[in-house]
C-alpha cells in the first residue's frame, strides 16, 4: 500500500498559529489539498524556492509504509495565500501511537528569512499534536561548492573533499546551520557519512540513524545562461571522445516508456552486482514512481534508453520539477561498454534538460573520497568529467518534538535503527 495522504479532516481542528489573529506578519499553518500545494509550487514565489521532487505531493504515493500530510503556511492557507509548504512522511513506531516525521529535502521554505520561528515553531507544534515523537528535515541551502577544475589536480591517497579548500562557501548555509543548532536541532552524521550516492528518498525507510538518508554531497551542472556549445566545451576530453565514440558506433539515445521499466530493472540488478551497491528497489517501486510522478505532471519522470544493434545497453531516469532536472538512477549492461552508452545517455539528458529551460542539471550523490584507490572514487571521477561542481548540502537535521517522553522515544528509536 502506498503512503496514506491524510486529509485535513483527520488533523487537529485548530490550525497552528503564530500570533492571535490573521493579519500582517501572522503565519497560519494547516493541512492543505494537493491542488493548493501544487499551485503554490507553480507560482513565482514557490518556483523561486526550488522544491525538489521529494517534496512534491506525488512522492507520497511512491512511498509504502508511511502516512503523509501536506502542510502549508502563510497569511491565509485556505485562500491559497502561502509562503511555504511541506510534504511530511509519518512512519509509525511499532507498538505505539507515535510517529517519526520525515521531510525529505524539505520543507519548501524561504531559508533566507532569519525569522524561521514564524513557521518552524507552528510546524513542530502541529507534528507534536499529530503524534510525532521526533522529526527530520533537509534544509535546501548549500554549504560548500568545489568546481571540477579545483578538484581534479588535488586527488591523492586518503584525501577527502573536506581536505580541499572550497571554491565557494555559502553564507546562507552557514547561517541556517547556526540557527538550527541554536534551536536544538542536531545534524545527522558527520563529514565521514552521508555518502549514499544512490539515495532517492527511499533511504528514509529507516528514517533515522547515524547518517543522512539523502546524499550529503551532490554533483550539479549549471545550465542557466549557457549555450549547447558551452555545455560541450565544458566536458573534458575523455567525455567528448566517449560521446563521439557512441555516435560513431551507432548508439541511439531515446526516451522509453513504462513498458521498458522491466528492462531497466534488469540492468539495474546487473549494475548493483558489478558496482557493489544495493538500492533494494523492486520493479513495482519504479512502476509506482513512474505512474505517480507522471500523473502529477506528464513527462515529470522519463526513462532514457541507449540502444545499440537492437539491444538496450543502458537506461537512466530523469526527473524534472520547475527549473531543475535530476539524473536519478542509472543502469548499464556488463558487455559492450566500449561503445559508451552511458555517456551518450547523459549527453542527451543534459541537452534535453537545457532545452526544457532547466537552470541546473543535478546528477545526485557523489562520495566524499578523493582517493583514486577507493572504489567509490570512480563515480566522482565520471561525474567530474561533465565540468560541473560538487555541492555539499546542509545535510539532514533531527530533533525530538518536545517533552522527556518523546526525547526518550527518539533515543530508543535511534538505538534500534543502529542495531538493524
Amino acid at each position: 500500500m502506498s503512503a496514506l495522504l491524510v486529509p485535513s479532516s483527520s488533523s487537529p481542528a485548530r490550525p497552528s498559529r503564530n500570533g492571535n489573529r490573521k493579519g500582517e506578519g501572522n503565519v497560519v499553518l494547516r493541512p492543505i489539498t494537493a491542488q493548493t500545494y501544487r499551485a503554490f509550487l507553480a507560482s513565482p514565489h514557490g518556483e523561486a524556492l526550488g522544491a525538489g521532487f521529494l517534496q512534491c505531493p506525488s512522492w507520497a504515493d511512491v512511498k509504502e509504509g508511511w502516512r503523509a500530510q501536506l502542510l502549508g503556511w502563510g497569511p491565509d492557507p485556505e485562500a491559497g495565500e502561502l509562503t511555504g509548504v511541506a510534504l511530511v512522511l509519518l512512519r509509525p513506531l511499532p507498538g505505539t501511537r507515535k510517529y517519526f516525521a520525515y521531510l525529505p529535502e524539505g520543507p519548501v521554505a524561504d531559508w533566507s528569512d532569519p525569522g524561521i520561528d514564524g513557521w518552524l515553531t507552528p510546524l513542530l507544534e502541529h507534528l507534536r499534536r499529530t503524534g510525532a515523537f521526533a522529526v527530520r528535515i533537509g534544509p535546501s541551502p548549500a554549504h560548500r561548492r568545489w568546481s571540477a577544475a579545483r578538484l581534479k589536480p588535488l586527488t591523492g591517497p586518503g584525501r577527502r573533499l573536506g581536505d580541499v579548500l572550497a571554491s565557494e562557501v555559502d553564507p546562507l548555509g552557514t547561517a541556517v546551520a547556526e540557527r538550527l543548532r541554536a534551536r536544538g536541532w542536531h545534524r545527522c552524521g558527520d563529514d565521514a557519512t552521508g555518502d549514499d550516492s544512490h539515495g532517492d528518498g527511499a533511504g528514509a525507510g529507516g528514517g533515522s540513524g547515524a547518517g543522512d538518508a539523502q546524499p550529503r554531497h551532490v554533483f550539479q551542472v549549471p545550465l542557466a545562461g549557457r549555450t549547447t556549445e558551452d555545455l560541450w566545451s565544458g566536458l573534458n576530453q575523455e567525455w567528448r571522445r566517449n560521446v563521439r565514440r557512441a555516435r560513431k558506433e551507432g548508439v541511439e539515445a531515446v526516451v522509453g516508456s513504462a513498458a521498458d521499466l522491466p528492462e531497466f530493472c534488469r540492468l539495474l540488478a546487473l549494475t548493483e552486482r558489478r558496482d557493489g551497491f544495493r538500492l533494494g528497489r523492486s520493479l513495482a517501486y519504479y512502476e509506482r514512481q513512474y505512474a505517480a510522478l507522471n500523473a502529477e505532471e506528464p513527462g515529470r519522470m522519463k526513462l532514457y534508453l541507449a540502444r545499440h544493434q537492437g539491444e538496450i545497453l543502458a537506461a537512466h531516469t530523469l526527473i524534472t520539477v520547475g527549473r531543475r532536472a535530476w539524473y536519478q538512477t542509472g543502469a548499464s549492461a556488463d558487455h559492450r561498454r566500449e561503445v559508451r552508452p552511458s555517456n551518450a545517455l547523459q549527453w542527451r539528458m543534459l541537452l534535453d534538460a537545457h532545452a526544457g529551460g532547466a537552470d541546473v542539471y543535478d546528477m545526485r550523490g557523489v562520495p566524499s573520497t578523493l582517493d583514486p584507490e577507493e572504489r567509490a572514487y570512480g563515480l566522482l571521477r565520471w561525474k567530474l568529467g561533465t565540468g560541473g561542481q560538487v555541492v555539499e548540502t546542509l545535510g539532514e537535521w533531527e530533533r525530538s518534538v518536545g517533552g522527556s517522553a518523546n526525547h526518550a522515544l527518539h533515543r530508543a528509536f535511534q538505538a534500534y535503527l543502529k542495531r538493524r
